[in-house]
């Protein structure tokens, strides 16, 4: 498979041949970065984990150069932190059992030129060798830049196929905003009880991070369980951990809806919610 980058590289796990390690991906994930996948796609990973009919792909499009380094790696040049995070996304393939690993290396100025569709030319070509039944990549709502272009890019690739071909379903995801403010029919729930050993290595593996003065693995754990313990005022907690989702399916089944007025229905309910219980509850 030709991609834009020359550093591009699909990594197989478990060795198997192309295109079978792809064509047997069910549940594929679209991130900006290293670690991203393991953040925000920890429910797919955990219900593909070690199961006959079900296969995670993950998709990395940045190249991981710019990203931010201290103690240990404080040193490292951009290359040398290019070749820890290409190492470390590896690894957690590894131990989540990835059908396939896909690190397409676009540097993150690509991603917020919005103009530029190498990127959603590479992630068209895995979708069409993958055509996985679900799909998921950063939420539209998230604050960073980075992210957002990701998840434009991706859609915009999805869009691209031909309607038969396309996901059945298409989730935005949590990273750096989480989407604990969304009214809660809007809300995707996903239960991540499971398997919390597998998910800290998960978290683990990235050493550059976690060293680096970033405590994602500790962050993304009490996050979970936050929104487990939260997420319901007048129930007992029926989890341990979940992450939450939001529906992008809609976007990708119709081409021409509008992504912005699509995102701010969301951002209106939660208005008329928070306004709502005002009237409710305000002195008369």
């Amino acid at each position: 498979m030709k991609f834009h980058q020359s550093a591009s590289e699909l990594f197989i796990p478990d060795g198997a041949a192309l295109p079978a390690a792809l064509e047997r991906t069910t549940h594929l994930a679209v991130s900006a970065h290293q670690d991203d996948l393991e953040i925000m796609a920890a429910a797919p990973i955990l219900e593909c984990f070690q199961h006959k009919e079900k296969w995670f792909t993950g998709v990395v499009v940045t190249d991981g150069r710019g990203s931010p380094r201290a103690g240990f790696y404080a040193a490292y040049t951009d290359e040398e932190m290019w070749a820890v995070r290409r190492k470390e996304q590896k690894k957690a393939a590894i131990v989540g059992e990835f059908a396939a690993l896909s690190l397409l290396d676009h540097p993150s100025s690509s991603i917020k030129d919005g103009s530029n569709r190498k990127p959603v030319e590479d992630i068209v070509a895995l979708l069409s060798a993958c055509k996985p039944q679900i799909l998921y990549t950063h939420n539209l709502a998230d604050k960073h830049d980075t992210h957002v272009g990701v998840a434009l890019k991706t859609i915009a690739a999805a869009r691209a196929l031909p309607a038969a071909d396309r996901p059945q379903k298409a989730y935005g995801c949590e990273v750096w905003r989480d989407l604990d403010w969304m009214v809660d029919d809007d809300k995707i729930g996903f239960d991540v009880s499971a398997m919390e050993n597998l998910q800290a290595s998960l978290l683990g593996v990235y050493d550059s991070q976690i060293t680096g003065g970033k405590r994602y693995d500790l962050a993304s754990m009490g996050r979970r369980r936050a929104h487990a313990t939260y997420f319901a005022s007048h129930g007992v907690d029926t989890a341990t951990g979940i992450t939450f989702g939001m529906d992008l399916t809609p976007l990708i089944a119709d081409p021409q809806l509008d992504i912005a007025e699509y995102v701010h229905g969301y951002i209106h309910r939660f208005s008329q919610d928070v306004g709502g219980r005002f009237k409710r509850l305000g002195l008369k």
